[in-house]
């Protein structure tokens, strides 16, 4: 089930079937409000559980990386004008490998990120994902100091030790969806995402939670309103004898 076809279905129970093309209750409205009851019940699930279901999880496909240097001089934007930091006393003379691109932001579960596999365009090479304040001693390890390892800054994930390696695959649970179109399937260079042929990330079971969720809170007092059935664009006030009144009619009275 899609997105659009989760929303339309929503609005369809809070008008009984009987929506219109002036309904008040905007899709994108709706959508939003699905996003974020998404993210509250994944997290309380796998609060509840310690599990993460592959159908809430999302492929990121193919992450180019560049090789950078190690300081962590962000880039600002100043009147819409990138400005980076050349300064040659901020060059470390140690280079890493990040994406080129941000990485969408994750659910928020306890005590970790939810990237379930940072590794190879396979699916299967797993890089082993580690927090960033770990970095400093990798190099005292005995035995594992050559692994790559993965880690965030920022919204960017970097590799150690990733020595000219090109492409990395990256999954996880995000908060939104939608931000996933960004990004491209390592085959055939598709969108990884799209609101109309993509099935939405949620197993069917969460869609009646959020259904009863929207339909008792956040969408309940807009329920209790008409919808605009005169064609007059404007939202009609009241019914008088089964008739809907609009504003114009209530004035002149």
């Amino acid at each position: 089930m899609t997105l659009n076809e989760l929303a339309y279905n929503l609005l369809n129970l809070l008008r009984g079937g009987r929506s219109n093309h002036d309904e008040h209750i905007s899709i994108p409205q709706i959508k939003f409000n699905i996003q974020h009851y998404r993210a509250m019940f994944i997290r309380r699930d796998h609060a509840r559980n310690g599990f993460t279901s592959r159908h809430v999880e999302q492929n990121l496909g193919c992450l180019e990386l560049e090789k950078v240097d190690a300081n962590n001089c962000i880039q600002h934007i100043q009147k819409g004008v990138a400005v980076h930091c050349h300064e040659p006393s901020l060059k470390t003379g140690c280079s890493v490998y990040r994406t080129k691109l941000t990485i969408p932001k994750t659910v928020r579960y306890n005590f970790e990120e939810a990237i379930t596999y940072v590794g190879d365009v396979s699916g299967t090479g797993k890089i082993p994902f580690i927090n960033a304040n770990m970095i400093p001693f990798l190099g005292f390890d005995k035995y594992t100091s050559d692994m790559m390892k993965a880690y965030m800054l920022g919204d960017r994930m970097f590799i150690w030790g990733a020595q000219g390696l090109k492409y990395i695959n990256v999954r996880g649970v995000f908060q939104n969806p939608q931000e996933i179109s960004e990004f491209t399937d390592c085959v055939d260079g598709s969108i990884c995402y799209d609101d109309d042929i993509t099935d939405y990330p949620i197993p069917w079971d969460m869609v009646n939670l959020i259904n009863q969720g929207l339909v008792g809170g956040e969408l309940a007092l807009l329920t209790g309103t008409f919808s605009d059935i005169l064609t007059d664009r404007t939202q009609d006030l009241r019914t008088v004898g089964g008739t809907p009144k609009s504003s114009q009619q209530q004035t002149e009275q």
